[in-house]
């Protein structure tokens, strides 16, 4: 059961984050066995992601699965690119995983909170954009030490990246001219 106690420290380390509190480092396992377990909960979330929504259409081949875990997968991809985007332009030499792997768990209930919106109506995604877009921004002020524009640079970047990304996979998977 360790992985429902790092979800349950993520969660306090994240409520830390937000209310601008020092102790939050402790509740993450910053670390690679921290980062490995961070992307297991994500994954094993963009599973249940998956299932939950093709109830209605029947769950896809192990081949449809792999492909729509490699696309909830672009989002952790964005990240990254964010992450070592800011890094280059501010010339920071802070640990990335830092960074990385509370942003993994941001993204966790952005899946989360995106699969249950969804369910709702397909534009109330909007607002888990706009909540996961606070806490990358909370996550650059707090863990990076980022000024307000950095940071809200960074949550900006971050969340087109995690709206584009797959946008511009499907673009460039579908034939020109195919009906849609």
């Amino acid at each position: 059961m360790k992985l429902w106690l790092a979800i349950r420290n993520a969660a306090r380390g994240w409520v830390e984050i937000v209310r601008n509190q020092g102790g939050w480092r402790e509740q993450f396992s910053l670390s690679g066995a921290g980062l490995a377990t961070a992307l297991a909960i994500y994954f094993f979330f963009a599973f249940i992601a998956i299932g939950y929504g093709s109830l209605g259409s029947g769950m896809p081949s192990g081949i449809g699965v792999a492909v729509n875990l490699l696309v909830q997968g672009l989002a952790i991809s964005a990240l990254l690119i964010a992450v070592y985007l800011a890094r280059f332009i501010l010339q920071l030499d802070r640990p990335v995983l830092e960074m990385l792997v509370p942003g993994i768990y941001a993204l966790v209930f952005y899946l989360i909170a995106g699969t249950i919106l969804a369910s709702i109506g397909i534009e109330m995604i909007t607002l888990a954009l706009l909540a996961v877009g606070y806490l990358f921004y909370r996550l650059g002020r707090v863990a990076g030490s980022w000024p307000i524009g950095v940071s809200v640079a960074f949550a900006v970047l971050t969340v087109a990246l995690l709206v584009g990304l797959p946008m511009t996979l499907y673009m460039l998977a579908t034939p020109a001219g195919s009906p849609i």
